[in-house]
């Protein structure tokens, strides 16, 4: 039963490297500067593809629409740089037509796969402190050794920026070149968080430069607070003020993506349905800014709108709501992929200014996966190992009266049973019920819970060790146990990637499948040692005396092998239990 564990860990691991070779899922930061593909080859010198956009003229915070076209490739890099030193770094952000087919990276945009395709279409979008002329150039890939670098496509100019001997590429009129005032022309920071204004933080104390932070900021200003949100997203940001650590009858607001542009809208959250957009908006300054996929939005609204229905006064405590998500055509907001960032306490924003974290995880909910990782990473699979492996070594040691390896193991199955029972509950406790949206995790989960709750009651009716029905026992004892640790496997591996824990992806995957390697070779390291064992006291000449001084010999080989195995295999299973409890901590 243990061997089709071990080949499909093994085959798992095989697929995620094979994944990797090359670059077919677009991800060639390696090539921002260079532009040219780790393909160990020269590149093409005639170009068979073409850049063409919608415009000439552009002012910051414009989209410029850019069209990659040609005979069939597998891959692309388009890159806006400046005109007059083509050798210098990436400039402004694209915003994509088709995630499909398209991806954004730190300094360009890319293909997702090697799928073949013959055009592309994404939005550049100019930055604040763009160059008077700006020039596209793209990276295609016919094949994995044919490809062309840095294809010349059209330059764009600022209004007033051209010149007689500008070459221009555009292949239709351009497009309108007005651009609200409201174009953020750098990031945030958070050098004030915790003197001048209140922070959010996720993870704690990152920078919102980073692409990887979610931030939040309010700054009083006399009778107003400024507001600032940050985060990694390309659909949409938002946040509540609640009076509970549910969704409901909360202040919300939201910077939604739309048309190439931000807009930030407030609404009411009403249980768990879409939030209610207001007609009217109580907001003012409002700023955008989005760039490499990082959105921004800042705006200010006075403390106290007792003309407005539904907005809260700042003056008070809330608990405070960070979320994001995906948005499609019109502007229209989905349900965010993983649960929203939840302050762990109800805090005054116009109080004392502080830096913050908060949770993406409820605690009942982070409880409930530490629990199970402690029962099924670390005593049931140590428990089951001695019961094993162990009955030889310990058969001449006693403790409370049984052999040692028989309470050692009774005791871990106890515990695994005490700590799954315990975390069975909780998700009902903090859900009020059952999870309608958990998928089969908590069905395998029932089923899980059942099966170990079984095996202690029919270790209460084991027959005695002569007993007729003793195999049988052992059939059924053995059989079960093994059918509980797969599916709690299962069980976890799912619920790692749910909305209330959401681990680290694909981080979580890997150490799963590692962990089980690492069981599944133990497992069979011991195995293997077993049977070199049980072999070499065969081919013993049949003596006696020899056949006893070979049997004490080869048991007290075997007993010193074993316990090195024993101790290098519960340390290593604390390292991966240890990496499980850190990440949960950091949700």
């Amino acid at each position: 039963m243990e061997l089709p564990g071990l080949a499909f860990a093994v085959w798992m691991l095989i697929c995620f490297y094979a994944s990797v070779s090359g670059y077919p899922n677009g991800k060639v930061r390696a090539a921002c500067t260079s532009m040219i593909p780790c393909h160990g080859s020269s590149p093409q010198l005639s170009p068979e593809h073409t850049i063409t956009v919608n415009g000439t003229e552009f002012k910051p915070g414009d989209s410029i629409e850019v069209h990659l076209s040609g005979p069939v490739f597998e891959g692309f890099f388009i890159q806006a740089r400046d005109a007059e030193h083509l050798e210098s770094p990436a400039l402004g952000s694209f915003m994509l037509a088709d995630r499909r087919v398209s991806q954004l990276l730190t300094c360009a945009v890319s293909h997702t796969s090697k799928a073949k395709k013959k055009h592309i279409k994404v939005y550049w979008i100019a930055p604040g402190d763009a160059p008077k002329r700006v020039q596209f150039l793209a990276t295609v890939v016919k094949k994995y050794k044919t490809f062309w670098v840095k294809i010349p496509g059209p330059i764009v100019s600022q209004p007033n920026a051209l010149s007689p001997t500008t070459p221009l590429h555009a292949t239709s009129e351009a497009v309108s070149t007005s651009h609200p005032a409201s174009y953020l022309s750098k990031p945030f920071n958070a050098s004030g968080c915790g003197r001048t204004k209140f922070c959010i933080r996720n993870p704690s104390n990152c920078d919102p430069e980073s692409a990887s932070c979610f931030f939040l900021s309010f700054q009083q200003e006399r009778s107003s607070v400024f507001i600032e949100m940050s985060g990694p997203s390309e659909g949409y940001l938002a946040f509540a003020l609640s009076h509970d650590q549910w969704m409901g009858g909360d202040d919300a607001y939201l910077c939604v993506g739309e048309d190439h542009r931000i807009h930030t809208i407030t609404a009411y959250l009403k249980g768990r349905s879409p939030p209610v957009l207001d007609s009217e908006n109580a907001l003012e300054d409002v700023s955008w800014r989005l760039v490499d996929g990082l959105l921004q939005c800042s705006f200010r609204r006075s403390i106290r709108l007792p003309a407005y229905k539904g907005r809260f006064n700042l003056d008070a405590s809330y608990y405070i709501f960070l979320a994001d998500g995906e948005a499609s055509e019109g502007g229209v907001i989905h349900k965010h992929h993983h649960q929203p960032l939840i302050t762990n306490g109800m805090y005054n924003v116009t109080g004392l200014p502080q830096d913050i974290g908060g949770s993406r995880s409820p605690r009942l909910i982070k409880a409930h996966g530490a629990l199970m990782f402690i029962a099924w990473v670390t005593t049931v699979s140590i428990g089951v190992i001695v019961a094993r492996f162990f009955k030889p070594v310990w058969s001449h040691s006693f403790l409370f009266g049984k052999e040692m390896w028989f309470q050692v193991h009774r005791m871990l199955m106890l515990t695994t049973v005490m700590l799954t029972s315990i975390s069975f509950v909780l998700p009902f406790i903090y859900r009020g019920g059952w999870s309608q949206q958990a998928g089969f995790h908590p069905y395998l989960g029932c089923t899980v819970m059942a099966l170990a709750i079984f095996q202690p009651l029919m270790a209460g009716f084991r027959p005695s060790r002569h007993a007729p029905r003793r195999q049988l026992f052992n059939w059924f004892h053995w059989s079960t146990g093994t059918a509980a640790r797969i599916l709690a496997v299962v069980t976890m591996f799912l619920g790692m990637d749910l909305p209330a824990l959401d681990l680290p992806d694909p981080w979580d995957t890997y150490t799963m499948i590692a962990f089980v390697t690492w069981h599944v070779g133990t497992d069979v390291l011991l195995e293997v040692h077993s049977y070199c064992l049980i072999r070499k006291v065969e081919v013993i000449e049949y003596d006696r005396v020899q056949i006893l001084q070979s049997l004490t010999s080869a048991e007290a080989e075997g007993r010193l092998f074993k316990q090195i195995v024993l101790t290098i295999y519960v340390c290593g299973n604390i390292v991966f239990l240890i990496a499980f409890l850190a990440a949960i901590n950091q949700i």
